[in-house]
């Protein structure tokens, strides 16, 4: 470009060889170059371009591209967009996107279903762990354990003073189950050594035997078996009829097949007492028999006072040819005490004098079993 003497300035393009310019593959753009010759005239005022200069094969510049096409302004009969012709690679991108997100699918399917097969554990679940002793900690616990209850066991044993406390605490929760129900201490005192029949099927007798047996012997089974006397008067009167009323019993108890002919047999008689004149008692007679040992014991239990109106009342009641006269009454005192105190046979013992006949029993009977395990087990 150079400068004129009168100020106006001009352009002068120097011409290069269009050799030197290689477009490959587009020679419909060197049509369209000379076109932008003819349309960049104005520009340049009254400068004159020359015929062979570079503008006058060059095309003017053609529209940029749009990034932003909108579906009226693709052409209906072609199926690549743009954004194919600009970007080749963004159909495989979109490819493989869509693979990985079926894949993904898939996956999750897949989870979902083992999930409902194999339900997770929640956190509230605490994991179980096995703990497995080797043999030879299974064999060290084993002979620690038995040798630690060895030792106790032998000193309670050698220890009198610990014997006695264990004992004592021992009977403390037998004795409170028993309170609580006294039915339990069939089940908890019986068994052991000693078995003893009682001649009567009456609760308040083989109760009362049953417990006293026990609480000597610690242990012992104890049984009534049902036996009706009708050789001897109910009510007996004196000591003679009542120890021959008691072995009465324990014959017809010795007929029962259930028992051996070497069992030991209680029998408990109650009758009536004559002392200075006209006063009366009622006591009874606790006899055991043990053919095995040969072994015959008796005990007595204590006296309660009898009204001689009662007595009265059941002589008046006993005809004078009653064939059993000679061994006692017709009527029992417990009927006639029964009927006048309004209370049942069983309670009229406790009604006068507070004292059951239980009681009454159990003690004698505790008599009788303390000098029956002295005799068998001489100390």
């Amino acid at each position: 470009m150079t400068d004129e003497t009168n100020g106006e300035g001009t352009f002068e393009f120097v011409e290069k060889k269009v050799d030197e310019i290689s477009i490959s593959g587009e020679t419909g753009k060197t049509d369209s170059l000379s076109s932008l010759s003819s349309s960049a005239s104005p520009l340049t005022g009254s400068a004159s371009l020359s015929t062979g200069s570079l503008l006058s094969s060059i095309a003017p510049p053609s529209a940029l591209p749009s990034f932003v096409t909108s579906p009226s302004s693709q052409p209906p009969s072609s199926n690549i967009s743009p954004q194919e012709n600009l970007y080749p690679n963004l159909k495989k991108d979109e490819d493989f996107i869509e693979r990985k997100a079926n894949t993904e699918k898939e996956m999750n399917k897949q989870s979902q279903q083992q999930d409902k097969l194999h339900p997770p554990s929640t956190s509230s679940e605490q994991p179980i762990v096995n703990i497995s002793l080797t043999d030879n900690e299974a064999s060290d616990s084993g002979v620690l354990g038995a040798g630690l209850f060895s030792w106790v066991k032998e000193t309670v044993a050698n220890n009198s003073v610990l014997s006695k406390v264990a004992e004592k605490a021992k009977n403390s929760v037998n004795s409170m189950i028993t309170t609580l129900d006294p039915q339990m201490r069939e089940f908890i005192y019986s068994g052991g050594d000693v078995e003893i029949f009682v001649a009567s099927d009456k609760d308040v007798k083989v109760s009362a035997i049953r417990e006293a047996f026990q609480n000597v012997f610690g242990k012992a089974t104890v049984t009534g078996v049902p036996v009706n006397v009708t050789t001897f008067a109910p009510q007996p009167v004196g000591f003679r009829a009542a120890l021959t009323c008691a072995e009465e019993r324990i014959s017809l108890a010795r007929q029962n097949p259930t028992l051996t002919p070497e069992a030991t047999i209680v029998a408990v008689e109650n009758f009536l007492l004559k002392i200075d004149g006209n006063k009366w008692y009622d006591l009874g007679v606790v006899l055991l028999n043990d053919p095995k040992n040969n072994v015959s014991l008796q005990t007595f239990t204590q006296m309660t006072p009898v009204p001689s109106q009662i007595v009265t009342l059941a002589e008046q009641a006993t005809p004078e040819n009653y064939p059993f006269k000679s061994s006692g009454l017709a009527v029992t005192i417990g009927n006639l005490m029964a009927n006048n105190l309004q209370v049942s046979h069983n309670e009229w013992h406790n009604a006068l004098t507070s004292v059951s006949r239980k009681d009454v029993i159990l003690l004698a009977a505790k008599s009788l079993a303390g000098i029956y395990k002295n005799t068998i087990n001489p100390v």
